[in-house]
């Protein structure tokens, strides 16, 4: 992993494969570290001839943090109030373009999962000369017609943290919210949980920054009308038993990019289990082979 400038910030990336294939860029989502791409999802994309990179997003990981910023009332935003942001996803769009310049990639193929399906969107419509092909997970087009998160999700999500901010405090409390959002069909084990978010702590635990990324993801939307711009071939991929974004979101990013393939992944909730790697590879390939490469 290194860092490097890009939109006039620091981005800590990982590159995989050869820097002459065709890459493919992996955006995460809320407060995700690039790790939650799992090594043997990118490891299963370079087998199949792709140079694979990911990467913290901005006050994310080892990414550049906007400490000094504060937290925008979040409660405000929902309610259609008139909010100061530090940044908006369209700078998130921006870092991820940024990243491709300074790497000297001309064009990619981009998935993002959940927020960063939201910012994969939006590269795509915004950057069409960019993007090869689009694969958006479990995301959605921020119509606000879409059901809500169900109760436990919404718990998982918004719950005050632990008053103790030790790291097996917060590993702990992590895990618990994860555990809320997993795939029934396909649990993760909890030692392997215990690492990753270990991991995350250690590498830079920021609530804060993670409250500000929320703040853009809000403010960004309904972004119905961008998807009808789309002309990068499209995978649409999500979870059934998500309960965070519901599935019927997913569906309506399907329908309003055009020509976009819709798959639904039964048992799969609001995570990126081991056992659906290829699943989600094949998806990512799927929409890369439809721009006609690989």
């Amino acid at each position: 992993m290194t860092a490097i400038l890009a939109n006039k910030i620091e981005l800590e990336y990982e590159s995989f494969g050869r820097e002459a294939d065709p890459a493919i860029l992996l955006i995460m989502g809320l407060g995700g570290h690039l790790t939650r791409w799992n090594l043997e999802l990118c490891d299963l994309l370079v087998a199949r001839g792709y140079r694979v990179i990911r990467f913290d997003n901005r006050d994310c990981g080892l990414s550049t943090h906007f400490s000094d910023a504060p937290v925008p009332d979040l409660r405000a935003l929902q309610n259609g109030q008139p909010v100061s942001l530090p940044y908006t996803l369209d700078d998130l769009v921006a870092d991820s373009i940024g990243l491709l310049d300074a790497l000297g990639i001309q064009q990619a193929h981009v998935a993002g999962a959940s927020m960063g399906g939201a910012i994969a969107q939006l590269a795509a419509a915004n950057y069409p000369e960019r993007v090869l092909s689009l694969t958006s997970i479990m995301s959605s087009s921020g119509n606000p017609a879409l059901p809500a998160p169900t109760p436990a999700a919404a718990t998982a999500l918004f719950a005050p943290l632990p008053r103790q901010r030790d790291r097996e405090s917060s590993v702990a409390d992590s895990i618990a919210r994860y555990e809320t959002l997993e795939s029934p069909a396909y649990p993760t084990d909890c030692g392997r949980l215990r690492q990753l978010f270990t991991d995350e702590y250690e590498r830079n635990f920021d609530p804060r920054g993670v409250a500000r990324q929320l703040a853009a993801l809000i403010a960004n939307g309904d972004r119905r009308s961008l998807l009808q711009t789309i002309s990068a071939p499209s995978v649409v991929l999500h979870g059934a038993a998500d309960q965070l974004i519901q599935v019927a979101c997913g569906e309506d990013v399907a329908r309003n990019i055009p020509n976009a393939e819709f798959r639904i992944i039964d048992g799969m909730g609001h995570d990126f289990p081991v056992a659906l790697s290829q699943v989600i590879g094949d998806a990512i390939c799927a929409a890369a082979h439809r721009a006609g490469q690989r």
